[in-house]
């Protein structure tokens, strides 16, 4: 399981890569023109600005250097990236080990630096094998040499493949020689005549050293490439530097191993590192890196393992002539397929449980001579508590996390969510995150019945994707009660659904356009240039009226929503016209309002509003419409009458009383409703008298 916060760099950071790169470039300019050359002064310049933009926030800059490739800030160079691997060559020439920048630095001190190391190495000398105290020092700028003279090397094993004493001028010497050196540097014992360079003393200096980055750097560099060499070193040579690396990493102390491996960059470079160990190391070393490759790396490995591979380790080292071999290739078969995992962009999340399946039945399978059985555990539940429990994440996690929602465990897990420990909150977030993915969403969304409480919660990690897989399952659900709850939920979501939605408006059921048109409305968003026409002429009301209903919320689309819901033959989407006339109507829908009101067959709730709406407006059409309602011809005395008492009366009365109108006509029946024995009818006409 892989911890979910680890910070992964493939290369240096930016500005970090920059300033090797102004400076390789500044260092060739000056190996090709004198220093009076126009060109000089701005690549010098271009240094000192990024330098001093790096020192703004920290006391020093330092990288290391290796033959090929330099490393700072915790990771190493690429050595095929043409500039900086030229870099690297120039300063190696020198047989400098670091260089480090500090706060302060003049423009004086890069310029005179990168003229020394712009002489030829060969012709003019290197600077790293001049005598203790002839480099030149500067007060914000140092080059630390890294020489191989004064070393000699002591025991057994000579890294010499003719019997020599060790010094001859092949790769594996010199790399040997220049990490004991780089070690060894700072070391009073270091200018003596002869310094030894045993592994153990090597490590013990290693061990003592106050950490610095540019010491780390220069040791991660000779490392890796030690381990580069390692792969493909053979004969008494290899052999010997086989040993020697084997006991230094051996002889380190935890802390120090991890330092240096944390500081030797990535996860991939890590990864190559104890991929190139399991190639040439002991299989203890091998064991070694392992384990510090994957705490820096962020990633656990559980006791079992760690004691399955130690187990491995020791029959690899003493156990009987015929399980030896055995061991030793099975160690590095399985470290080089764990350390894979670690570099895949998707690893395989069932590798990990074949790695310990097939190591916990090592025993058995070399007894009976037989290739171990391979099995994957069917308890997802477990492994869901086991990661809360112990608070980390990773592939096999997510893999038991499907097969909970295959199974309809998601309750179970609920609860455990619930009362997880206080340590498991990340864990319980990562969790979260992955039922929200769109694979899994898709099975919670369309699994009846919904469990809405679970979805609920997975809003604050829902994405675009995840919330498409929701809209989907909006058009595609039988289920009304799921419809309706779906929408609920679509309305809260905190992104941008617009366009999301207008996707889902054609070609879909005309409740599944009626509920987009719905979302729109109650989310108050829609995307610019987005037509409503062919919704509001749908052939079914109900979406009709949900597209009026949108469009009496868009600026300037309110007059004509009105217009045209006064229109629709649907009583249903009329009365909606009315209502919102009754609020504001507009001066072009009047006549329309009038037609309504006297029309007998339109049914008298249609014919009320509309009454009601009219009595709203100072027009003379709407004032002839509610005379026309009111008036019930004169008695035989002369007298104003009213019509029989219905709805309509007793809407046109009170529509007129509103009016306040001078017309004599509306007087004279306002007069006749407040004789008249009817209590209503007296309360309609009272609005005249106030």
């Amino acid at each position: 399981m892989t911890s979910i916060d680890t910070p992964d760099r493939t290369a240096p950071k930016r500005d970090l890569n920059a300033f090797l790169v102004a400076m390789s470039v500044a260092l060739h300019r000056y190996s090709m023109y004198p220093s009076d050359h126009p060109s000089i002064d701005p690549g010098v310049e271009d240094v000192f600005r990024r330098a001093n933009e790096l020192l703004a926030d920290r006391a020093t800059i330092a990288f290391g250097v290796a033959r090929r490739q330099l490393i700072i800030d915790g990771v190493a160079t690429d050595s095929n990236q043409a500039v900086l691997r030229r870099l690297a060559e120039g300063l190696h020439a020198h047989h400098l080990g670091a260089v480090s920048l500090h706060s302060g630095i003049q423009v004086d001190e890069i310029a005179d630096a990168l003229l020394l190391l712009s002489a030829e190495p060969q012709r003019e000398g290197q600077l790293g094998l001049t005598r203790d105290g002839q480099v030149p020092v500067w007060p914000h700028l140092k080059l630390h040499p890294l020489t191989f003279d004064g070393l000699s090397l002591i025991g057994d094993a000579s890294l010499s493949s003719d019997g020599s004493d060790g010094t001859g001028d092949t790769l594996g010497t010199e790399l040997w020689l220049g990490l004991a050196r780089a070690a060894l540097s700072g070391n009073e014992a270091a200018r003596a005549e002869s310094v030894p360079s045993e592994p153990s003393e090597v490590a013990e200096a290693i061990d003592n050293h106050p950490s610095a980055k540019a010491y780390d750097q220069a040791i991660v560099g000779y490392l890796l490439q030690i381990s580069q060499q390692l792969k493909v070193a053979s004969g008494a040579e290899g052999e010997a530097l086989r040993k020697k690396t084997s006991s230094l990493i051996g002889s380190l102390r935890s802390d120090t191993l991890r330092r240096l491996v944390n500081m030797g960059g990535d996860v991939a470079q890590r990864g190559e590192f104890v991929l190139n160990a399991t190639h040439g190391m002991t299989v203890s070393a091998v064991l070694r890196s392992v384990e510090a490759a994957a705490q820096t790396s962020g990633e656990t490995i559980s006791d079992g393992l760690l004691r399955m591979l130690s187990k491995l380790a020791a029959q690899a080292k003493s156990g009987t002539a015929h399980a030896r071999p055995r061991a030793d290739a099975e160690l590095r078969d399985q470290v080089s397929r764990l350390t894979a995992d670690w570099n895949l962009a998707d690893p395989n999340p069932e590798h990990y449980g074949r790695i310990l399946q097939q190591l916990a039945s090592s025993d058995s399978a070399e007894a009976s001579g037989t290739a171990p059985v391979v099995h994957f555990s069917r308890e997802p539940f477990r492994v869901v508590q086991m990661s809360l429990e112990c608070g980390v994440f990773g592939p096999l996690v997510s893999k038991a996390l499907t097969r909970v929602v295959d199974a309809g465990q998601l309750g179970a897990i609920q609860v455990l969510l619930d009362t997880q420990p206080r340590h498991a909150g990340p864990v319980s977030t990562a969790i979260q995150a992955a039922f929200a993915e769109p694979e899994t969403l898709r099975i919670l969304a369309t699994r009846e019945p919904v469990d809405f409480e679970l979805l609920e919660s997975l809003g604050p990690h829902m994405t675009m994707d995840a919330y498409h897989v929701l809209l989907d399952a909006l058009v595609t659900s039988d289920v009304r009660a799921t419809r309706r709850k779906l929408l609920d939920l679509l309305t809260r979501a905190e992104l941008d659904l617009s366009d999301a939605i207008a996707q889902r408006l054609e070609n879909t059921p005309w409740y599944a356009q009626r509920n987009m048109l719905v979302l729109f409305q109650r989310r108050g968003q829609m995307p610019d240039g987005l037509s409503l026409t062919p919704w509001i002429s749908h052939r079914d009301g109900r979406v009709r009226a949900e597209a009026i209903r949108l469009q009496l919320q868009i600026p300037g689309g309110r007059d004509p929503a009105v217009l045209t819901a006064l229109d629709d033959a649907d009583p249903r989407i009329a009365t909606l016209g009315l209502r919102e006339a009754m609020k504001q109507c507009p001066p072009a829908a009047v006549p329309r309002v009038a037609e309504l009101a006297l029309e007998p067959e339109a049914g008298d709730g249609v014919r009320c509003l509309a009454a009601s709406a009219l009595g709203r407006v100072r027009q003379p059409r709407a004032l002839g419409a509610l005379l026309t309602l009111a008036d019930g011809g004169h008695s035989l005395l002369g007298r104003r009458k009213l019509p029989p008492r219905t709805p309509i009366l007793l809407a046109s009365i009170k529509a007129l009383a509103q009016q306040r109108a001078e017309d004599p006509r509306a007087v004279s029946i306002l007069a006749a409703a407040a004789r008249s024995s009817d209590p209503e009818l007296r309360q309609a006409a009272q609005g005249a008298a106030a």
